[in-house]
């Protein structure tokens, strides 16, 4: 007899007798549309499980990227989110909606989740059991907090978790380009008080001595002919600098270095390219990607009297797009909130999907992003991408239900559904 195959899994109560949900489809609320109306873009109010079931038909294997900001599941009395769910409602939650928005993606895309430590680690659990555990990418430390807090209960937690995960291997990560990321290019001498470039395969430091890395030191003329590695153009002993204008300026030497000494030949490339690139790495500073507080001032400009509980800032997730996305990629949000990615991705030219449940949809969503259309949003990343407004977007609810009951309590097919919803349905 067949032995049954077991498998690494993580269970909790009402695993496999999930609810069946009913079909719905989409309608357009032309008067909350805005802009171009043929960019694709999607404004969703509702059931972010029912929506997503909505988008399956057209956009299944097409979304290139999806960054979520899911509730932590803290037993906080969050004013827009029921975000205190015991424990085995809030993994039902997560599983039925990753099984969808794996569906959803693309074979070159991947997934991004904000989270804290309450439930990263069922997370990423849950993560491997649906994605698969070679399709883990990353787990990014973000500093949310620029100070700590002096009422904290033991530690004062100052960071968040992104995981990242990709549908297969066809998913590749974006280097990052040396203006959107100065302190990955840099590092702080405390000694000498100031920044210095990064130097791959180098000490970080100013005592960069013939002493210190015996290994890396080689004697190579110049391409201007002048000084003999390893003197500076100044005559000091110390690491000579390329650059572009003596590189280029006598090409015989270049030819030469490339050909007799290719152990140079990343170090030459790496300053003949136009714009510096780097891997992205898994640490990220708030004084790169911003953090809470800096997210909510952006939310005020927006709504001063209802500001959402924990946004997060357009640096966060314009790094985030720009490691997984390019222009005209499909972006979806599920858990919208303030509609912070949306934004980001229309300033950023990608197509975008944004579903938020409750009025929110309306009082936070619907004005940030009409402002974005309209230019008249200076928050943000909108002076670094000198975003000038353009676009637009469709807005859609659900539809209702197409069983309801009439006033004798029999099931009756809803009656404000014409004939082409209930094809479509």
């Amino acid at each position: 007899m067949a032995q049954k195959l077991q498998k690494l899994e993580l269970t909790w109560i009402g695993k496999g007798n999930e609810p069946r949900h009913e079909p719905r489809i989409l309608i357009e609320d032309p008067s909350k549309s805005c802009g171009d109306l043929h960019t694709g873009n999607m404004l969703i109010q509702g059931d972010n499980l029912l929506a997503l079931k909505a988008l399956e038909q057209n956009y299944s294997g097409k979304i290139k990227c999806i960054a979520i900001d899911p509730p932590y599941n803290t037993g906080s009395a969050f004013e827009h989110y029921d975000d205190g769910k015991e424990h085995s409602i809030w993994l039902e939650l997560m599983s039925s909606r990753l099984k969808v928005l794996h569906r959803l993606l693309s074979d070159d895309g991947s997934i991004w989740i904000a989270i804290d430590d309450n439930e990263a680690h069922y997370l990423k659990i849950l993560l491997d059991e649906i994605f698969g555990r070679s399709n883990f990418v990353a787990s990014v430390i973000w500093e949310k907090a620029y100070s700590e807090r002096m009422d904290a209960k033991g530690f004062s937690t100052s960071h968040d978790y992104i995981l990242v995960y990709r549908k297969t291997d066809k998913q590749k990560v974006n280097q990052l380009l040396k203006e959107q990321n100065e302190r990955q290019f840099t590092f702080f001498d405390e000694k000498m008080g100031k920044y210095y470039r990064r130097r791959s395969l180098r000490k970080e430091g100013s005592e960069s001595l013939r002493s210190d890395r015996p290994s890396m030191w080689y004697e190579i003329e110049a391409p201007d002919g002048t000084k003999i590695f390893p003197y500076k153009p100044d005559g000091a002993e110390g690491r000579w600098r390329w650059n572009k204008e003596n590189v280029i300026t006598n090409k015989e030497s270049l030819e030469f270095i490339l050909k007799e000494k290719n152990r140079w030949e990343i170090y030459v490339k790496q300053y003949l390219e136009e714009e510096a690139t780097r891997p992205p790495n898994t640490l990220w500073k708030q004084e790169e990607v911003g953090h809470n507080h800096e997210a909510k001032e952006e939310v005020k400009a927006f709504n001063k009297t209802d500001i959402f509980a924990t946004p997060k800032p357009e640096r966060l997730i314009q790094k985030i797009l720009s490691i997984a996305t390019k222009e005209n990629d499909i972006v979806l949000d599920s858990f919208l909130g303030s509609g912070t990615t949306a934004a980001v991705a229309q300033k950023m030219k990608r197509k975008w999907i944004g579903i938020e449940v409750g009025e929110h949809a309306i009082t936070h969503c619907l004005p940030r992003l009409q402002k974005v259309v309209s230019g008249e949003d200076k928050g943000g990343i909108t002076e670094s991408v000198n975003w000038q407004g353009g676009g637009g977007f469709k807005f859609y609810t659900l539809a209702p239900s197409l069983i309801q009951k009439d006033n004798y309590g029999s099931e009756i097919i809803n009656p404000t559904l014409n004939p082409n919803m209930l094809a479509t349905k």
